[in-house]
């Protein structure tokens, strides 16, 4: 459970009648450090967010693109008979060959990004004045050049989940 904290931060100051655009933050942090729980606490206070880890599961949907190409650079068996993505035999071959692994990223990172542009683009058109994406690999996909700010989420060994 988060405590309960001051955003006033967040709150956009404007002059009226002056729109100097949506701010955009990115939210990343390491493996159970409460990237989740920070979206759901930014998102329970009406901050519109979108979850990348949500989209990577979408953009592998049986029909889409990705999946096929995945299902090309990987073999058939990687795929399950009711034309889902088999994820742990495909995290069981990227996570030990880091050349498999850049190549998934290839497939996948390019529909995830225009998938999460699109969003805020929405957002812009319907004059919000703070975003937030939710990007894991953040700093390694250079997402950081088209955000306003980033946080990082962290919490202590015993707190990780």
């Amino acid at each position: 459970m988060l405590p309960e904290l001051k955003w006033n931060l967040l709150a956009p100051r404007r002059a009226p009648g002056f729109d100097c655009g949506m701010k955009v933050f990115g939210l990343t942090g390491g493996v159970g450090m409460g990237k989740s729980a920070a979206g759901e606490f930014l998102r329970q206070r009406g901050i519109p967010l979108v979850d990348t880890d949500t989209l990577a599961r979408e953009v592998v949907e049986p029909g889409q693109p990705a999946l096929r190409e995945i299902q090309r650079e990987f073999g058939n068996e990687i795929i399950g008979e009711d034309g889902r993505l088999r994820r742990e035999e495909l995290a069981r071959r990227i996570f030990s060959d880091a050349v498999a692994r850049r190549k998934l990223e290839g497939i996948l990172h390019p529909p995830i990004r225009d998938r999460w542009r699109s969003q805020l683009a929405r957002w812009r058109d319907e004059h919000r004045p703070l975003a937030v994406v939710v990007i894991p690999l953040l700093f390694e996909t250079g997402a950081e050049k088209e955000l306003d700010a980033t946080v990082c989420v962290a919490c202590s060994a015993v707190t990780q989940q």
